[in-house]
């Protein structure tokens, strides 16, 4: 697997990197102990096979090793969680996607 690198963009609340000069972002918000992946942009120029799915599995690792939990409310992240159920345990109690 191809690691992304990540940075956590605090201020603006999003994870981001940049491939080829162009920025794919994944917008958060956080409450409590959880995060909230509220949406997935990854500019139509980056056309990397597989690009979305590592870049969404290398933030669900940064979020992991923090011991936080992850609420998907974007549908790709989703439908990404849905497919790879190995990331289940990161969800809250009594969230099921």
């Amino acid at each position: 697997m191809n690691d992304v690198i990540i940075k956590d963009n605090a201020f603006l609340r999003q994870f981001e990197t940049t491939v080829d000069g162009h920025l794919a972002k994944i917008e958060y918000s956080s409450q409590e102990r959880k995060v909230f992946l509220t949406k997935l942009v990854v500019p139509e120029e980056i056309t990397k096979e597989g690009f979305k799915e590592n870049f969404i599995k290398s933030v669900l690792h940064h979020i992991q090793e923090k011991n936080l939990r992850v609420v998907p409310t974007s549908p790709h992240i989703a439908g990404f969680l849905r497919k790879n159920r190995q990331y289940k345990e990161m969800l809250p109690v009594g969230i099921r996607i």
